[in-house]
């Protein structure tokens, strides 16, 4: 596979071309004295949908700002769909469906008014039958209308979506799509989500890093404009791992003492009189020695788990103020 030196995002494989999605080059950004985005480069494949984080200032809005045309980059260059965005910005912004952080709305405007409104501006023809494949497509028809301002913060950042998908873009680009949603709202939202994934290239990023690991199998983490991680979740998991827990629950009381017998266990946190969490580097090891503890002294163990590293730790781990 090699790759074309004329146009950023285009791979050539045999006698194929296979044109990725995204891909940011060299991408660089300075506001000030501030670094706000440092050299970084990352794909995202057609059909994939990829987390990005970042804590607050890490640079993940000025990315998808960049790749959005929203703004210019100082240097490097991110296309889309095989064109390049700061040369083929109209042409680009035709492929991205975009939902920035701060949802921009009228409140004034019932839903449908609003989405006849977008699909005015992308020239949309049929904008009835798009409008209502929208509606539909986010869940938003019991609420279809009423003014934006009625709705609550869940169905206006279904408006949101819907108004990116107005005009069937092969990219969407959600920034902090669930940002102040209640807990039932994110599960709606992420299911949005991950259904247009079927069909769509979707770079979305969150703060919530339980609705990443549920939507998706890809992450990327950036931190003070710098990528610190790109793999697949389960690979960041693996290539994380300190200790891990091991939690056992016997159906007997028994003494903690039995436990620190075990050569394996770096640290017990006791649940209560039968619930254990247990720290080691050897979990496989441990369930082992816990089996045959249970054999030896007639105890009956009701569970037995280990728990992988999880996003939020492997996050914690590569944006610490250490790193």
């Amino acid at each position: 596979m090699k790759t074309s030196g004329e146009v950023p995002g285009v791979f050539y494989i045999y006698d194929s071309i296979f044109i990725m999605s995204i891909t940011v080059t060299n991408l660089t950004k300075t506001y000030g004295a501030q670094k706000a985005v440092n050299n970084i480069s990352f794909s995202v494949n057609k059909g994939e949908i990829v987390g990005f984080l970042g804590p607050n200032g890490a640079g993940k809005s000025t990315t998808m700002k960049i790749i959005t045309g929203y703004i210019e980059a100082d240097g490097g260059t991110a296309a889309v769909c095989g064109e390049t965005v700061s040369s083929n910005s109209l042409n680009t912004k035709k492929k991205i469906g975009y939902l920035p952080e701060a949802n921009p709305l009228y409140f004034d405007m019932y839903v449908r008014e609003y989405l006849e409104f977008v699909a005015g501006v992308h020239g949309i023809q049929q904008k009835k039958e798009k409008i209502e494949s929208a509606i539909e497509t986010v869940k938003l028809k019991l609420e279809a209308n009423k003014k934006i301002g009625q709705l609550s913060k869940g169905y206006k950042q279904r408006v949101g979506i819907a108004a990116a998908l107005i005009h069937d873009p092969e990219v969407l680009i959600l920034d902090e799509p669930t940002s102040g949603l209640d807990p039932n709202q994110i599960i709606e939202i992420r299911e949005v989500i991950k259904h247009l994934g079927k069909n769509k290239t979707v770079l979305f990023s969150s703060h919530i890093l339980q609705e990443v690991e549920a939507i998706c199998d890809r992450v990327i983490i950036i931190n003070r404009g710098n990528i610190v991680a790109d793999d697949l979740l389960s690979n960041l998991q693996k290539a994380n791992v300190t200790q891990q827990q091991v939690n056992v629950e016997f159906k007997e009381q028994i003494s903690i003492d039995d436990l620190q017998s075990l050569p394996e266990i770096i640290s017990i946190n006791q649940m209560s009189a039968s619930h254990f969490q247990l720290s080691t580097n050897n979990p496989e090891l441990v369930r082992k020695q816990l089996l045959e503890l249970s054999l030896k002294n007639n105890l009956n163990i009701v569970s037995l788990q280990s728990e992988s590293n999880s996003l939020e730790d492997i996050f914690r781990n590569l944006t610490s103020a250490n790193n």
